[in-house]
């Protein structure tokens, strides 16, 4: 489809509804009018009348001025679990990276800038942030997320570089775009990424790439840890042959 073609077939309105749902999140469970145009950033008219429409659907729920979120938006997210393979196939592989361990573990994909969390261990969580299934972190800082950078061509990595925010969020937080390409190239060299107390202090983590049975990269598995308690040393001799072997044997069950 050309560029022509996609600006014609381009649904402005669904495109402000989306927006209006992505405005909700952890810090913003119930927004007004105003709050809701302008995180999305539409006009408040817009942002109205998409509301309304959500709030018809089922979608959004409102107490006459706060709006939130219904239960039924968890419907779109099922959607995708249900139909894509990877998460149902990923699942007992956490699972058993996680009992062996002792530890969290997670799958993510790469969406724009973002990594997204679509499998998630059930074992007890640590750090402050949330971090269930349909979680998204920034890329730049988190070890999944480098991972999938790192899997991506030269001209898609440079236009990430190009474009993203790079925001600090600890005092070890990686800023620097050149440093942040030095990392990615060795990530791409190793076939692995360690994070250490750049997303949250005293979390530690690394990934491996999970590969689909064509080879292609299509997510991210990764074991997070107290800084505190796990030396790097224990994260590269006892974490990552796990996680290795895990992705290993998950890469014939992922077809396509």
């Amino acid at each position: 489809m050309t560029e022509t073609d996609t600006s014609r077939s381009y649904v402005t309105a669904l495109a402000r509804g989306l927006s209006v749902l992505k405005a909700f999140d952890e810090q913003h469970e119930r927004l007004s009018l105003s709050d809701v145009a302008h995180i999305a950033g539409l006009p408040r008219a817009s942002a109205r009348r998409a509301l309304i429409t959500l709030q018809t659907l089922g979608y959004v729920e409102s107490n006459g001025r706060l709006f939130s979120l219904s239960p039924q938006v968890l419907t779109l997210a099922r959607a995708y679990l249900a139909s894509s393979p990877v998460p149902r196939v990923a699942q007992g592989f956490l699972e058993n990276v996680s009992e062996s361990l002792g530890q969290s573990c997670s799958l993510s994909i790469l969406h724009d800038d973002e990594a997204i969390y679509i499998a998630r261990s059930t074992r007890k969580r640590i750090g402050s942030l949330q971090r269930d299934v349909g979680a998204q972190l920034p890329a730049h800082c988190t070890s999944m997320g480098r991972v999938l950078l790192a899997a991506l061509s030269d001209k898609e990595l440079n236009a990430f570089l190009a474009r993203a925010k790079i925001q600090s969020l600890t005092p070890y937080t990686v800023t620097d775009r050149t440093e942040l390409r030095t990392l990615i190239e060795k990530i791409r060299r190793n076939g692995y990424a360690i994070v250490d107390q750049e997303l949250e202090v005293d979390l530690r983590a690394i990934a491996v790439p999970v590969h689909n049975a064509s080879g292609r990269v299509i997510a991210a598995m990764n074991v997070s840890a107290q800084a505190s308690r796990t030396p790097k040393k224990q994260l590269v001799e006892v974490f990552l042959p796990a996680l290795r072997d895990a992705a290993m044997r998950m890469r014939p069950l992922l077809i396509g």
